[in-house]
């Protein structure tokens, strides 16, 4: 509120008649004051519901993001899953050809990472309007561990991302003309493959403990 506005609400005016006394005089000051206590009464009031509607607001954008997130982690449970056996897989072809020199038949490699894409604008912003400041502390804790979790697992996410492509990077440098990787290529692929593997199980271990924090919200939270 610019000080313009202020000086309408807290506009005060003197008495239009002569004090008579201690006793007019006081009266005076407790109409005043009584007048100057309704204003700022008011004003905390007006302030007091633009709050409320920022917080409003927020958690309602936030429920929904949360709610659009939820479904997104499970589809990426069963991604991981589905690429943790398929790099088993992988794996496997990789010490066969290491021991024989050559790929068994009707077997390929596959390498694949798909990144979640998880939403979190109605959290930064509720950050940037400052609705998170006038919530109760449990609630604002509750939406920071959820989007602290969200962005550890893009960062264990990106991590794979560059893993998986490091374990493709030996096929760059194989022979056209040879149909299977060589002995070396093959053992650089497998630890490659172990290492993007090993990054797996933490992104696997995120995308739980994600999923957890989810259910327990929204159970808490139903529309």
């Amino acid at each position: 509120m610019d000080s313009e506005e202020t000086s309408e609400v807290l506009d005060v005016h003197p008495p239009h008649e002569p004090v008579h006394g201690w006793r007019d005089f006081f009266l005076h000051l407790t109409i005043i004051t009584i007048g100057l206590l309704i204003a700022l009464s008011l004003e905390g009031l007006v302030e007091w519901q633009h709050h409320r509607h920022l917080v409003h607001e927020a958690e309602a954008s936030m429920g929904a993001e949360i709610r659009a997130n939820s479904q997104t982690v499970k589809q990426s449970l069963d991604e991981v899953h589905k690429q943790q056996g398929t790099l088993k897989q992988d794996i496997s072809v990789l010490k066969f050809i290491e021991r024989n020199k050559k790929a068994p038949k009707d077997a390929g490699l596959e390498i694949t990472f798909n990144i979640s894409p998880l939403r979190n604008v109605s959290w930064l912003t509720a950050q940037s309007t400052g609705a998170l400041s006038h919530m109760p502390y449990g609630a604002a804790e509750e939406y920071a561990e959820i989007y602290g979790t969200q962005a550890l697992l893009d960062s264990a996410e990106q991590q794979a991302a560059r893993d998986a492509i490091l374990a493709l990077g030996p096929l760059a440098t194989v022979d056209d003309a040879a149909p299977d990787p060589t002995e070396g290529h093959a053992r650089e692929m497998r630890e490659k493959v172990q290492v993007f593997e090993g990054q797996l199980l933490l992104v696997d271990s995120v995308l739980k403990g994600l999923d957890h924090s989810y259910t327990k919200f929204l159970a808490a939270h139903p529309e």
